[in-house]
């Protein structure tokens, strides 16, 4: 495809402002992060932004700078912190607690981590059944904590001198629920706060003060949030991007690695038994069968997606696809994934494959928060707006256009990314053809 005329964007001047709802594991295993990078204590592994390159051009012009230095990508140095929690735990000892950084390195970040305290959140029992916190906003009708939230931004903004400012949902899995008439349509969604409307949720109480404020949002859990049609008027109606939802870590990025390929094979299967362990708050959230039911949404609908078996009946038409999560305390934020895949293959017999990943979800989540607020950022200098789908590469349940399936397979998600780097800096996209270098 021939070059097309940049995009324009911004520069990044001045301080990016992260604010997060949830300031548990993954939130604190983030900031930490960033903060220990900056020091020059540790690398940002798993980060597209600070670690991959992309090719532009042919593949004989040997062009393949890295992401950071071909778009204009916020700098680590300028990102300052801010956040909600239903706990008043600062994020030095919220991260002691989540125990998935070990002291000795926290201890080095002591200071900016005790310093980043976080605010009260919104919080309804109604939708967290296994935990609660102190620290909440207590008055008030919904409309009443979404301005709060919104005075509470605005304080932080001036506090801290950012210029810019992102969202991103870390906080636990809500119970279930579906989108209601309150959310069909922004004026229905403002009488639904100033009416408090019990279908609506606190994460929507927070995405509604983004997109209100003008921010960029980002939904880290499977709840429903922005994915309705409310929420995604107002971020077009402000010019916001949003995205979402749940990020791709443990198990899920197994099924999209390896599914894809047993597909490209046409590799039949006939079942696919998924189980996991984890302690900490997450597993603690999730063994309410409320907060399951969301999770195991999002994790089943990634094999239908992808193996499509409508199109493929013999393959796949009738596979058993099944899900559980165990909390077990001892495990902590290491959680252990257990996949057992029966798979068949020419003339029909079978074979199985089993996959045990012993993975750490917030360290696998960390650089998806990073990633995803530099990525939201520059979608919004971009004058970008509404649902940004090509960050689906980050998610389990990629938010897509009203009527269109979304897109799980990882390697495709990935090019649809970097073509989108590419689209907005006037290069060629890239197709993998590959018939020009054979003419």
């Amino acid at each position: 495809m021939a070059k097309t005329q940049p995009v324009k964007i911004k520069a990044p001047r001045g301080k990016l402002g992260v604010l997060i709802p949830g300031m548990g594991a993954v939130g604190t295993t983030f900031i930490a992060g960033v903060e220990a990078i900056r020091r020059g204590l540790g690398k940002p592994f798993g980060s597209l932004t600070q670690m991959a390159t992309i090719r532009l051009g042919k593949r004989t012009e040997n062009r393949t700078p890295l992401i950071k230095d071909f778009v204009p990508l916020a700098k680590l140095d300028d990102i300052v912190f801010g956040g909600w929690d239903i706990f008043p735990a600062n994020a030095y000892e919220s991260a002691l607690q989540a125990g998935v950084l070990d002291k000795t390195l926290l201890d080095q970040l002591k200071k900016p981590l005790a310093a980043v305290k976080p605010m009260k959140a919104v919080f309804d029992p109604a939708y967290l059944h296994n935990i609660s916190g102190p620290n909440i906003k207590k008055k008030g009708s919904k409309m009443d904590k979404a301005q709060a939230l919104m005075d509470d931004i605005k304080q932080f903004k001036k506090k801290t001198g950012a210029s810019r400012l992102v969202m991103l949902w870390c906080g636990s899995t809500e119970v279930y629920h579906q989108p209601a008439s309150c959310h069909q349509s922004l004026k229905a969604f403002e009488k639904g706060l100033r009416e408090d409307d019990p279908n609506i949720a606190p994460s929507q109480i927070y995405a509604y003060a983004a997109l209100k404020l003008g921010i960029p949002f980002g939904n880290g859990a499977p709840n429903l949030t922005n994915d309705v049609p409310a929420l995604d008027e107002l971020a077009r109606n402000r010019g916001v991007p949003h995205a979402g939802k749940d990020f791709k870590t443990g198990q899920t990025l197994m099924k999209t690695i390896v599914s894809p390929g047993l597909k490209a094979r046409m590799l039949g299967v006939t079942g696919w038994f998924s189980t996991n362990i984890l302690g900490n708050r997450d597993g603690e959230v999730l063994d309410d069968p409320g907060s399951f039911k969301t999770k195991e949404q999002t994790k089943l609908s990634v094999l239908d997606y992808i193996l499509q078996p409508n199109l493929y009946p013999e393959l796949y038409k009738d596979i058993v696809h099944v899900v559980r999560i165990n909390y077990y305390p001892p495990r902590g934020d290491a959680k252990e994934g257990w996949d057992n895949v029966d798979i068949f293959g020419w003339l029909g017999y079978p074979m199985q494959i089993k996959i045990n990943f012993l993975c750490r979800d917030s360290i696998l989540a960390a650089p998806i928060v990073l990633d995803l607020v530099l990525f939201l950022d520059l979608a919004q200098r971009a004058g970008m707006k509404g649902i940004q789908e090509w960050l689906s590469f980050y998610f389990k349940a990629p938010l897509t256009a009203p009527g269109l399936y979304p897109e799980h397979d990882l390697f495709i998600q990935l090019m649809k990314l970097k073509n989108t780097l590419r689209w907005m800096r006037g290069e060629e996209l890239i197709t993998h053809l590959g018939l020009e270098y054979y003419d």
